[in-house]
């Protein structure tokens, strides 16, 4: 069984082990060490990177048996003596959002009764999922009170005692595991069973910061960003905001009735292109059919929207004798295929051919059909329908 450092001593990030086996496993070489501080993957959190002497720490895995695999890429020997470095950086920014997580869950649980069911950390951001729904304001009076907890600068201790002594304890939730139970204890605000690593003092969190928040199965998912990613995604946030206030010409604090103006434009703009394609429509219908030959008309019309094309189309097909396929690029490209009442063709059935062909969907009528999603070249789409007319 690999003796676990980081259980007592998460902020080591330098160790001596001895390599007590190597093996592959799924095609990987797998170390196992006497001892490690190395943490795999459980409990929501990651697996540290690193090295073990000259060789790459990749992946860290959690054995049943209390082996911990070291997955490397590098030459290792049993029975050699190894340095091992963890990736520093990832395991203290690992260390910010586990403690942060503690204290953030537990001021949901405290203040709100909002039981936290399920925490994730990912490599950019971190969610915790609440039992309950909560309210803006709620959310906020949790961020508030957690970061409190962060700023008193509290000490994080690690306790381990068994089940006997934490049956009379106040955890927060009940154990899952049997046995000698790993408590961290936020002095004065939360206790949990946790195997994670986890900053000395609430201080090192430095601050959390609730991203967002959306209903998930019944309660709450709940996104934060604890020191240094608070820092990164701060930047981030900040970069974008000065950049579209830039692109607006307008102040940062009012980029809300910026980009409401700028869609009130894009909606005018829009009524207005559809009035002046409705206009034209009977124009470019007349301009098509005076160039139609054997009364069909096959052409691509670029910048006009689904319901120009059927307008031009179904003035085309008014016309005794006439067949019109029309395409709205660019690509995916929009069609429409119209027919006069004295034509044969069925405009359904050319469709349906069209996107067996050149992909898509639609539907309609014998007489009028139209569809959208048709990709490949437009010339040759246009020769074929003209073929189907």
């Amino acid at each position: 069984m690999t003796e676990r450092i980081y259980y007592t001593e998460p902020s080591l990030g330098e160790f001596d082990a001895t390599v007590t086996g190597v093996e592959t496993v799924d095609g990987r070489q797998a170390v196992r060490l006497d001892r490690t501080a190395f943490y795999p993957t459980s409990g929501g959190q990651p697996h540290d990177l690193g090295t073990l002497g000259n060789a790459r720490v990749i992946d860290v895995v959690d054995e049943e048996n209390g082996d911990v695999l070291h997955f490397v890429e590098g030459v290792v020997t049993t029975g050699d003596k190894v340095p091992g470095r963890v990736d520093w950086t990832r395991r203290f920014d690992h260390m910010q959002q586990h403690t942060g997580q503690h204290v953030l869950s537990a001021a949901f649980d405290t203040l709100l009764k909002a039981r936290t069911e399920s925490f994730h950390l990912g490599a950019d951001y971190a969610t915790i999922d609440l039992a309950r729904e909560l309210t803006p304001a709620e959310i906020a009076r949790a961020e508030d009170d957690a970061n409190r907890a962060v700023w008193e600068d509290r000490p994080v201790h690690i306790r381990f005692v068994d089940a006997a002594e934490a049956a009379a304890l106040p955890l927060r939730k009940a154990p899952a595991r049997e046995g000698t139970l790993r408590l961290i204890d936020v002095d004065g605000y939360d206790l949990s069973a946790c195997g994670g690593t986890h900053v000395a003092r609430t201080g090192a969190i430095g601050i959390i910061a609730v991203t967002g928040w959306e209903r998930f199965k019944g309660g709450m998912r709940v996104g934060f960003v604890c020191g240094g990613r608070a820092l990164s995604t701060h930047r981030r946030l900040r970069d974008v905001v000065a950049e579209s206030a830039r692109l607006l010409s307008t102040m940062q604090d009012e980029l809300p009735s910026g980009i409401e103006r700028l869609q009130a434009d894009a909606k005018d703009a829009k009524r207005q292109i559809k009035d002046l394609q409705s206009r034209l429509a009977g124009h470019e219908a007349d301009r098509l059919a005076a160039s139609a030959q054997d009364g069909v008309v096959v052409a691509s019309l670029d910048g006009w929207d689904q319901t120009a094309l059927k307008n031009i189309a179904s003035a085309i097909a008014a016309r005794p004798g006439y067949a019109a396929g029309l395409l709205g690029g660019p690509a995916p490209y929009a069609v429409v295929v119209a027919r006069s009442a004295d034509r044969g063709t069925d405009a359904g059935a050319v469709l349906k051919q069209l996107a067996v062909r050149f992909g898509g969907k639609g539907g309609g009528r014998p007489e009028l059909a139209q569809g959208g999603g048709l990709s490949g070249d437009a010339a040759e789409i246009a020769d074929y329908l003209r073929s189907l007319l």
